[in-house]
């Protein structure tokens, strides 16, 4: 109890702190406008250079003149001369402040009215001090914002957790690897659109909004238009609007879409993600193993410099990849082989032999123990790269059935380190089976209780003037990020991840 109570203390020692702290910015800003030095009233800066750039090319930049701004992230003041550090968009870079170069009077003020965390514009000629570090010798100094708030202790940093997730802003400030891990996404998605632009693939945006739920398993959010008076459901893939347009003959296409989702959140969910879904006419799923794979490689060499990366502790060799069928991975990882089965009977009493509990209890299929079995014991064994392909008619309504064994369909899954990254199909363009499939899809829906399930009538009437074979994938841009970055958890790669509230 005594421990918890001197926690207790501690903390509202700290927020007191802060609040005087902020009381005393506040002062110091008032006593700069009241000299009608207001920090707010700047609307440009003259910047010429930056700190990555100066260090980078110091030879090119010695005794030159350059023009930066950033924040002040430390400041040492020794006198008649000063250090600070200054952190812009690249990086940081220490500049070197006297009163005989700036004069006595914004000297006097860069010592008593600047805080760190302001922004500061500045001027001088670039040197290196008796260390070897790379400075700037000020010759200009200019309060450009004024920060009201104390940032977190530098050493300490920004610790905790949830509060880097909340305060994004104050993380960026105060972690350039948190910068790195989003320049690094920026830079995976421009490749990932120049592989794609390379292709003759062309980008697309389609709607965000819909006017029905449609009969996909994942759970939308439901809103409402009050113009229309209708409700509205967000979209939880881009797909059957992609489709529409290869039947208006737009041979390849892709979005890089938003998607949301009203399902659970953990490590690698979040009810808004980016998934990035492409199709290709004349086409099937081994022409898009073939596309994904190589995607995979190309992207991790151009942004890693390397196929051979670590992902939380665990090299992953992205220049080599496996395929094996469901049928084939579950033989393998679970000794069982789906062609023992006589009949879905079989499957079941095999489940339950090896203690799976089924989805679909006693109204399993042999398609669906095989789900169950590749769940329970595959899945989290596909460390490296991994296509599974050929699944079950039952989990996948939208491609299309093989040929010469009509309960599979032609579609992949791929896989690494025990995680799902993508989704593929040969698209099923048979209207009559389409329509069949979605209806069962929506019966299941509206039995467990989801009254507001439909079958896409439009998507249906699109296929019926004629889907030529087409091969489509979706990938999640996040988790692939997530890779290429070593991130634990999606929250450290979408900017501002979903948070509960806070009363």
């Amino acid at each position: 109890m005594q421990e918890n109570k001197s926690a207790q203390g501690a903390v509202q020692d700290e927020q007191e702190q802060l609040i005087e702290q902020a009381r005393i910015r506040r002062e110091k800003l008032a006593k700069l406008v009241s000299e009608g030095n207001n920090p707010y009233e700047h609307v440009k800066y003259p910047v010429d250079a930056h700190s990555a750039q100066i260090k980078a090319d110091f030879e090119a930049f010695e005794g030159k003149t350059v023009t930066l701004a950033g924040r002040m992230m430390s400041r040492r003041i020794m006198g008649k001369a000063s250090f600070s550090h200054i952190a812009d968009k690249s990086g940081t870079i220490q500049i070197y402040v006297t009163r005989q170069d700036i004069g006595e009077e914004n000297y006097a003020s860069y010592k008593k009215d600047y805080d760190i965390g302001d922004i500061v514009g500045f001027s001088g000629y670039v040197f290196k001090t008796q260390t070897g570090e790379v400075s700037v010798h000020v010759t200009s100094l200019t309060l450009l914002t004024k920060s009201l708030l104390p940032l977190p202790e530098k050493y300490n940093g920004l610790q905790n957790q949830d509060l880097k997730y909340r305060l994004r802003h104050l993380d960026l400030i105060m972690n350039q690897e948190v910068k790195e891990t989003f320049r690094a996404r920026s830079k995976i998605l421009k490749e990932i659109r120049a592989y794609l632009d390379g292709l003759g693939y062309l980008e697309v945006d389609t709607p965000t909004l819909l006017t029905l739920e449609i009969g996909a398993d994942a759970r939308p959010f439901k809103t409402h238009h009050n113009a229309l008076d209708i409700d509205m459901y967000m979209r939880v893939e881009t797909e059957l609007f992609l489709k529409r347009l290869i039947v208006g003959g737009m041979d390849r296409v892709y979005e890089v879409g938003r998607i949301f989702r009203n399902e659970g959140m953990d490590a690698f969910h979040n009810p808004e993600f980016t998934s990035i879904e492409m199709y290709q006419a004349y086409s099937d799923y081994f022409d898009m193993m073939d596309m994904i794979e190589d995607l995979y490689k190309t992207v991790t060499q151009k942004v890693c410099g390397t196929l051979d990366i670590t992902y939380q502790g665990t090299v992953i060799h992205m220049g080599e990849w496996t395929r094996m069928t469901m049928k084939e991975a579950v033989q393998k990882y679970a000794g069982v082989n789906y062609d023992d089965w006589a009949s879905d009977e079989d499957a079941r009493a095999a489940a339950k032999a090896a203690g799976i509990e089924l989805d679909h209890g006693e109204n399993s299929t042999k398609g669906h123990v095989l789900i169950d079995f590749f769940d329970a014991f595959v899945e989290d064994k596909l460390i490296q790269p991994t296509v599974i392909y050929d699944y079950p008619v039952e989990n996948s309504p939208l491609a299309k059935r093989k040929p010469k064994d009509p309960m599979f369909t032609e579609r992949f899954e791929y896989f690494i380190c025990g995680h799902e990254y993508g989704n593929a199909f040969s698209e099923l363009n048979d209207p009559i089976d389409q329509k069949q499939r979605m209806v069962k899809q929506v019966e299941a829906k509206r039995a467990a209780g989801n009254k507001d399930a439909q079958v896409d009538e439009d998507f249906i009437n699109a296929l019926e003037y004629g889907l030529p074979p087409t091969g489509g994938l979706g990938m999640g841009l996040d988790r692939f990020v997530m890779l290429l970055t070593d991130s634990s958890t999606i929250r450290d790669v979408i900017l501002f991840p979903t948070m509960k509230p806070k009363k």
